[in-house]
């Protein structure tokens, strides 16, 4: 049976032939928290800069500098046995890629509106690749859309380290344990659950995003083809949660951006925690602060404090 996309990323951490990027190091901001407790039901988490420490706090596509790019396509031709399927154009084979990936996530851009599914890039690099007999391993990867997000997955996983944030295993769990449901409200791709999970199983082995994330409750840009702060993500969210019972009101929406997290849920009449952890991923300016319409409800300095917000 193929593996599944949670079992290929445990399945890299255990091989020590391939380097990866180092999870950023997480510098807190100056700020003080203001906690009140909330009457909610449901806690909507954001992945990406709130769960999961990355570099510059949000999935990226391509690295800032075009060396980590080059290497981590190099890496890609590597594991997946590409290099025979490629075009012998003059240049290194990571040129050759960049090309078939920039055109790939170009056109997918401008169909997806401006939000393109990771494994879809890769699915269409695949593609023109099997036009010169490329083949790949179906009885472990599984069919040409899986394989492609298992690519996918290792790519970012090339160009960006992602670590935990501290307390992030512990607070999931904690809440999970009573009777309010959660979910996932955030720009993420398909291998975001299976990248969350790996991140905090470093500090539970046992952690299991399907166990406190149902894949109902999970709202992701790419799914959505449409990045916060669109309405189509909150939306989406809320009419899942309604399906349970639950109302806008009853909702705890936890980000690290008052204008892709706090404000538009705010205007969906969610209520808001701001994750001031980060120096790196937190977006909020002193003026949007007193801004009525981005003001989070409480203010979190550390993920466990939202344990008090719940009390």
């Amino acid at each position: 049976m193929p593996l599944t996309l949670e079992q290929y990323a445990e399945r890299l951490d255990d091989r020590t032939d391939l380097p990866w990027p180092a999870a950023p190091r997480i510098k807190p901001p100056k700020a003080k928290p203001h906690l009140e407790q909330l009457p909610v039901k449901a806690v909507l988490w954001t992945v990406y800069g709130t769960l999961v420490a990355v570099p510059q706090g949000e999935l990226l596509f391509e690295h800032p500098q075009d060396f980590v790019t080059d290497a981590a396509l190099d890496k890609v031709i590597k594991e997946f046995k590409m290099w025979n399927s490629m075009s012998r154009k003059p240049g290194q084979p990571a040129e050759y890629m960049r090309e078939l990936y920039t055109r790939a996530l170009t056109t997918l851009r401008l169909t997806c509106g401006g939000e393109a599914p990771s494994e879809k890039v890769w699915e269409d690099i695949v593609k023109k690749l099997q036009q010169k007999e490329y083949t790949f391993d179906v009885s472990t990867y599984g069919s040409l859309n899986e394989y492609a997000k298992k690519i996918a997955y290792f790519y970012h996983a090339s160009i960006q380290g992602a670590g935990p944030y501290p307390g992030a295993a512990e607070t999931v769990r904690r809440i999970g344990e009573g009777t309010r449901l959660q979910g996932l409200l955030a720009d993420g791709q398909c291998f975001t659950p299976a990248q969350l999970q790996r991140c905090l199983r470093r500090q539970d082995p046992d952690f299991d995003v399907s166990r406190y994330f149902p894949p109902g409750l999970r709202v992701l840009s790419a799914d959505k083809r449409a990045k916060k702060p669109a309405d189509a993500l909150f939306k989406a969210a809320i009419q899942a949660l309604g399906e349970r019972g639950i109302r806008p009101g009853e909702v705890l929406h936890v980000g690290s951006s008052l204008t892709r997290d706090i404000g538009p849920a705010k205007k969906h009449g969610m209520r808001t925690a701001l994750f001031a952890g980060d120096k790196y991923s937190l977006s909020a300016g002193p003026d949007q602060l007193k801004d009525p319409a981005y003001r989070p409800d409480v203010l979190v300095t550390e993920l466990p404090q939202v344990l008090e917000v719940l009390a």
